[in-house]
Order: structure tokens, then C-alpha cells, then sequence
């Protein structure tokens, strides 16, 4: 299968690695991905990652490039709502989006479960990267954005980045150019969604793996420039998790920009029901005032 080929087979989901998946073990027979088709795709047991591709209308692209991470707590995946509809909006202006279905942390499937999906979610951003000449991409404009535990996944992607969990034989950066974090996992302290934190490092983590993953602890000057959304009434990831990015990408001098929604609550996806303003036009307003469009 050759990656040229692919850049002509809009949504097309490629395997994110080639040669066998790091860090796995056999699967068991009982382990079966399934995907329930109701208004969302909500997609629980993946063992084998890919990485879909949406490309805009011929003619329109820009370089740019957002790798994008649905949410689910670390329990399962919301592919529709926050993986390919947000691809299709990115495209409208341009942008080439690339949906990762990513593995769920799982003692079934692997040998460490804490660094599971971060390697999946690393080597997305090496794999656009690596083709980003076939796929009319730009390397210096490839940024991530994920949605609540997913949010927690980029959020450790775009500060964790320097922390190898795959394999990079030929030296490919692995740091986002920019990062959106819609109503993201933050904290794996005080004001953690305590189902995302246990799912991923336990019920009785060590305070080594609750400080590695309470990524307001990992920023530092060269975390990428940042957007935040969420909705001030969100009753499921407190807005504190956005509060305490937010302050610390100022404390490093990260630039970084926040809105808050007064209410729109959890998991609106593209579209917060409860405003009339839409975070898409925001997030186009900020990437092309920072240089990425």
C-alpha cells in the first residue's frame, strides 16, 4: 500500500505502524473492537491503531495539518462527534485533518497500559510528519487537538514530546506546532476526571505516574502555543483543568489563549448547543493570527 496512493482516498484509515505495534501482546480472542452506530461512532477495544485522513476540496489547502484525538474517558472513542466531523470543519478552511483511532489503556492487549495510547499518539504526529511532502503538508505547521480524555492525550502529547514512547529511527520530531484542547483532562490530581485517571494509571498510581500525567506539571517554554475551550457549567472535567493549563502556559510564557463558555456542560463536540458563537471560528482566527494558515 503506498502513501501516494492515499492522498487520493479521502478517509481511507491507515495502520499507524507498519511493522507490528509496539508495547502489545497477543490479543485475546475476546477482545473484538466494536463500533456502535447510533448518532455517534463510539468505538470501544481497538488493537490495531489507524490514523483516517481528510483531505479539503482540491485546490484549497493550505499545509496545515491538525492531528485529532476524540475523547472517551480512556474507555472508548467518540469517532463521529469528535473525530470526523471536526475533521470535515478543519477542512473547510483548508486544513488537512487526520482522525486517530487510538488503542484504550488495556492490561489485555498490553504490556504497560500507561504509555499506550501516548505511543499511538506519537506516532500519528510522526507519521504526518514523515509524509507531510506526499500529503501536501508543511512540516512546521502540524498541530493536535483532542477532546476531553483526549484532551489529556494531546495535552501529553504536546508536553511529553521529548519523552519517546515509540520507536524513531530516523529522528522525526514528535512536537505538535500547535495545540487545541476542547474541555480537556488536565489534572490527575484534586480536579481529575477520576474515571480518564483511573482507566489509564490505576485505581492506587504511584505520585511519580500522578505527576507525569497532571500535564499543567510538564509545560515548559517550549510547549507549543495553545487554545483552550470549555464551558464554564461543565459537570463532568472541572473547568479548573483548563484554568490550571492556562496559568501555567503564562508562567512558562507559552502563548496561549482560553474561552470559556458560560454553559454548554460536556461533550458538545463541534457545536455547544447552549451558545451561538462556534469554537471552529475561533480556532480559525487563532491559528491564522499565530502564522498557521
Amino acid at each position: 500500500m503506498t502513501f501516494a496512493a492515499l492522498t487520493f482516498a479521502q478517509e481511507s484509515p491507515i495502520p499507524l505502524y507498519s511493522n507490528g505495534i509496539p508495547n502489545s501482546k497477543p490479543t485475546p480472542a475476546s477482545y473484538v473492537e466494536k463500533n456502535e452506530r447510533t448518532d455517534d461512532q463510539w468505538v470501544t477495544k481497538v488493537s490495531l491503531p489507524t490514523l483516517t485522513p481528510f483531505y479539503p476540496e482540491k485546490g484549497t489547502a493550505n499545509g496545515t495539518a491538525i492531528v485529532i484525538y476524540p475523547g472517551g474517558g480512556y474507555a472508548g472513542l467518540s469517532m463521529d462527534k469528535e473525530g470526523y466531523r471536526v475533521a470535515k470543519a478543519f477542512n473547510k478552511f483548508g486544513v488537512t485533518a487526520f482522525v486517530v483511532k487510538y488503542r484504550l489503556p488495556s492490561d489485555d492487549i498490553m504490556m504497560d497500559k500507561t504509555i499506550g495510547p501516548l505511543q499511538d499518539a506519537q506516532q500519528a504526529v510522526l507519521m504526518v510528519r514523515k509524509h507531510a511532502s506526499e500529503w501536501g503538508i508543511k512540516t512546521d505547521k502540524i498541530g493536535i487537538i483532542g477532546f476531553s480524555a483526549g484532551g489529556h492525550l494531546a495535552s501529553t502529547e504536546g508536553t511529553h514530546f521529548d519523552k519517546l514512547v515509540i520507536e524513531d529511527k530516523d529522528n522525526i520530531s514528535v512536537r505538535p506546532d500547535f495545540m487545541i484542547l476542547l474541555y480537556p483532562v488536565i489534572t490527575f490530581g484534586p480536579m481529575a476526571h477520576v474515571g480518564s485517571r483511573e482507566n489509564l494509571i490505576g485505581k492506587t498510581p504511584s505520585e511519580e505516574l500522578l505527576r507525569l500525567y497532571s500535564n499543567e506539571k510538564q509545560i515548559t517554554p517550549n510547549t507549543p502555543p495553545t487554545l483552550l475551550v470549555q464551558a464554564g457549567d461543565d459537570d463532568v472535567v472541572p473547568i479548573q483543568n483548563s484554568l490550571l493549563f492556562y496559568d501555567a502556559l503564562l508562567a512558562a510564557k507559552v502563548k496561549a489563549e482560553m474561552h470559556i463558555f458560560e454553559a454548554g456542560g460536556h461533550g458538545f463536540g463541534l457545536i455547544n448547543p447552549k451558545s451561538k458563537d462556534r469554537w471552529i471560528d475561533w480556532a480559525k482566527n487563532w491559528l491564522d493570527e499565530n502564522g498557521f494558515l
